[in-house]
């Protein structure tokens, strides 16, 4: 068969609805070789993507971010965007959180065949599920960016373990700032991944280190398997933080930087008291989580174009969101 050329693929239109950091800003002013980090730097450097259109109420910033990506038409509005008529395949949803639940409805009033929506997908529970509903009714796929589920390294591990190449699975210990939905659901989603359904057990008090409706929560939960899991805080003042140690039955291995790095270590004989067993020191790799908005933008083509199936969808987001909204209940009590 002849390999397909670039001029026989199937492209798909895009719309960004919020043009900060994460819609591109974080890629700007770096060479290709550096990005993507961004949807759009992770649009462009896929090649199977139009940008046809973005939203950003501050026109300084959409004019920049229509320069900075080759951005056809821009819109202070997304009333602008849903009179442009244009036909738009993909739309990132990448506004403030607060803003989600609004620009989902007019990206639903759109007719995409997928949203990709930034985390979380609202801050509501109910309007969560009512918006998971409506994209079910509408037959709009619904790609969340809990951007773990699209890192190599977590995917890589939980094959091993699920193998049982590194033995029992004993704890977890996770450690996180800038507020329990907002990072807190990211470390959840990934211990839903590798644990199943988790149950709460004690929560701490909470930490008011970044959003003011969103603090940081530190809690001791049981996975499925009576796995005990800690989650700790620091403020977001001090450093950014979210990382998280696996101990395993034969060894430890400990997500760094946010999986930029892992460290694994295994048992050695102790040189300094017999009959026991120590960790090395064990051997630093270099992540691959610099991929995986690549690899997330490559699971919205192949889910549109070869019916291939989500990654992230909304139900694992709302799972995670109800054990949020749990968490939060309880601590208001300590």
């Amino acid at each position: 068969m002849k390999p397909l050329q670039p001029s026989d693929l199937i492209k798909l239109n895009v719309l960004i609805i919020g043009c900060g950091n994460i819609a591109g800003k974080f890629d700007e002013g770096v060479t290709i070789s550096e990005y993507p980090l961004t949807h759009a730097g992770a649009y462009k450097k896929d090649g199977r993507f139009n940008m046809r259109a973005c939203v950003e109420p501050n026109e300084e910033r959409l004019k920049d971010f229509m320069s900075a990506w080759n951005v056809e038409k821009g819109f202070t509005t997304v009333e602008g965007a849903l009179a442009s008529k244009i036909q738009f395949d993909v739309i990132s949803i990448c506004s403030p959180s607060g803003n989600h639940a609004k620009d989902m409805e007019f990206a639903l009033a759109l007719r995409p065949k997928i949203i990709f929506c930034e985390k979380p997908l609202t801050t509501s529970l109910n309007e969560s599920r009512r918006l998971i509903k409506r994209c079910k009714e509408k037959n709009v796929l619904l790609l969340v960016n809990y951007s773990r589920r699209f890192d190599e390294d977590i995917r890589k591990l939980k094959a091993e373990k699920d193998l049982g190449k590194w033995g029992a699975l004993r704890s977890i210990t996770g450690y996180y700032n800038k507020g329990l939905l907002n990072n807190g659901s990211h470390m959840l989603d990934l211990i839903n991944l590798f644990t199943g359904p988790i149950k709460i057990l004690s929560v701490g008090t909470p930490v008011f280190d970044f959003f003011e409706n969103d603090p940081s929560i530190p809690v001791w939960l049981l996975g499925a398997d009576g796995e005990p899991i800690y989650l700790m805080c620091n403020k977001a003042k001090d450093y950014s933080l979210f990382e998280v140690q696996f101990i395993f039955q034969n060894g430890l291995i400990s997500m760094k930087d946010g999986g930029f790095r892992w460290l694994t270590q295994l048992p050695i004989k102790s040189r300094i008291f017999g009959g026991y067993q120590t960790l090395d020191c064990g051997i630093e790799a270099v992540g691959a989580y610099s991929s995986v908005m690549t690899n997330a933008v490559d699971s919205i083509y192949q889910a549109v174009v070869n019916g291939v199936a989500i990654p992230s969808t909304g139900e694992n987001a709302l799972l995670v969101q109800d054990l949020c909204e749990q968490i939060k209940a309880k601590s208001v009590l300590v």
